[in-house]
């Protein structure tokens, strides 16, 4: 840390995330953001995420009740690459021209579009497993935050490789098993399908709060076996209303991850009053606490969070900010149970 710090002192205005100094040599935790959303196919806003969560995290107070300093090993957030903005920008235009058509693909110059934007859905997965591989050399926790769903299989990649039998904890509204949505080979409607077919070090995927889901995704996932197990929000709803205790349904979600795990979190996962602005709100799911609950048991049951990725947080207009200040908080949640899992912080 280049200057003395006092973590309850404000934050200022162009300091680094959670108005935190360190630099990305000094941190434990590098974020890496990822202002992605070109196969969008309802609400947009999401390549402005990573930028809104920033911003937030100046106003969320440092002191954890879960985690005793979870900002002491070091967070550092990347700055966004232009690149990906520019590959966003062009892809989103491209991609909009298939989705007005519901994905029937019949000119050539749709085929020529949909080619395109697999093309750069292929750089970006590319360019995060990079710069993840990169990080995780030097010994860092790696965090990707975006953007639309889709973002994180590269980082996954490199983890599953580096930790084969690795578990997969995914937090949506949606299951994203997919195959290409809408022709797009990296569709955030595919991402879960993606590490399943292509992340053989993946050995379980877990998934939360599941409650918009078509047969073909249904059909897919029981094809996986044991391979997946799916905690529906209608099924959590009900124990919880038939009188099991949410700590009970907590520890049987983590009693199937095996011992190293990266959580793949969709906002969407929660309650829609949390994220109103995220591009596909579904009523039901889970109460922040709930959620933070479930990641805490990971830790507390003696696993290892080996990373995470946090996405589809939309800034909300006329410069509402309640959408990236959930996101800052449940982010600094994610980051404290991580470090704690790898002992670097204490619970409390």
């Amino acid at each position: 840390m280049t200057v003395p710090f006092d973590p309850n002192a404000p934050a200022a205005a162009d300091s680094g995330i959670y108005g935190l100094p360190f630099t990305e040599d000094e941190a434990a935790v590098v974020l890496v953001p990822v202002p992605w959303e070109v196969t969008t196919s309802y609400g947009g806003g999401t390549s402005g995420g990573p930028a809104a969560i920033l911003a937030a995290s100046r106003q969320v107070d440092l002191y954890d009740l879960d985690v005793e300093k979870p900002y002491a090993p070091g967070i550092f957030m990347q700055d966004e690459a232009e690149e990906i903005v520019r590959w966003n920008e062009e892809g989103r235009a491209l991609a909009q021209k298939i989705i007005e058509v519901g994905g029937v693909v019949e000119t050539d110059e749709l085929r020529a579009a949909l080619a395109r934007v697999n093309e750069l859905g292929a750089k970006l997965n590319a360019r995060v497993e990079a710069e993840t591989e990169r990080l995780v050399a030097k010994g860092k926790i790696v965090g990707i935050v975006g953007g639309d769903h889709a973002v994180p299989l590269g980082a996954i990649d490199v983890l599953a490789r580096r930790r084969p039998g690795l578990g997969v904890l995914h937090f949506d509204a949606h299951s994203d098993t997919r195959n290409a949505y809408e022709g797009f080979s990296f569709s955030h409607a595919s991402i879960m399908h993606n590490v399943l077919s292509r992340v053989p070090g993946v050995a379980k995927l877990v998934q939360v709060g599941i409650r918009d889901v078509c047969e073909e995704e249904m059909e897919y996932v029981a094809s996986q076996g044991e391979r997946v197990q799916v905690f529906f929000d209608r099924d959590l709803a009900r124990r919880k209303l038939g009188g099991e205790t949410f700590a009970a349904v907590a520890r049987e979600i983590v009693n199937a991850l095996p011992h190293e795990v990266w959580i793949s979190f969709d906002v969407d996962g929660l309650d829609p009053r949390y994220c109103p602005h995220t591009g596909t709100p579904v009523p039901g799911g889970l109460d922040f606490h709930e959620a933070v609950y479930v990641i805490g048991e990971v830790v507390r049951s003696g696993r290892t969070i080996v990373g995470f990725d946090l996405n589809e947080v939309a800034p909300g207009p006329d410069g509402d900010e309640w959408d990236a200040n959930v996101g800052a908080r449940l982010l600094y949640k994610l980051i404290g149970f991580t470090v704690a899992s790898q002992g670097k912080a204490k619970l409390r």
